[in-house]
């Protein structure tokens, strides 16, 4: 598990329209990662719609947002067109991600299944990791005033 201070683990993955984004695109800026288990499933849905919701007051501040799954990029591009989600989602299809930032969730499901944990991790304009979150249980949403409010730093 990342912990404030940590450097942000390097990655790169696949976007809904099959581009490769790597954290290394936003070299100087706060980046909000939004790690959730599986599209298209209750608190997901509600999770990311209020990212949604936050954006323009994310960008003011000069946070990007990215979510990150570990569904196919053609569910998440599915995902993103249904509840009108402009931010980009990213598909952790070989679980290398979730690994690197300890937010692996075994067993999701189905035995054998891991997912991503649902959490929130900040990185910061220096690569380094600002804020942390992770959820006690799968159906608990982050505290999206205490995200705002960091990222209003």
């Amino acid at each position: 598990m990342l912990n404030i201070g940590d450097t942000a683990p390097a990655f790169t993955l696949t976007a809904t329209d099959k581009s490769t984004v790597s954290l290394q695109d936003f070299a100087g800026q706060r980046v909000v990662l939004a790690f959730y288990p599986a599209a298209f499933t209750g608190t997901c849905t509600t999770e990311l719609c209020s990212f949604q919701d936050s954006m323009a007051a994310l960008n003011e501040v000069g946070a990007t947002v990215l979510g990150v799954s570990v569904d196919s990029p053609f569910s998440n591009g599915a995902f993103a067109k249904e509840n009108g989600l402009a931010f980009t989602l990213l598909s952790d299809v070989h679980r290398t991600m979730i690994t690197d930032y300890g937010m692996a969730f075994d067993n999701f499901v189905i035995d054998g299944y891991t997912v991503a944990n649902r959490a929130v991790v900040v990185v910061e304009a220096d690569g380094s990791v600002g804020y942390v979150w992770v959820c006690d249980s799968l159906g608990q949403e982050p505290n999206y005033d205490e995200i705002m409010a960091h990222c209003s730093q």
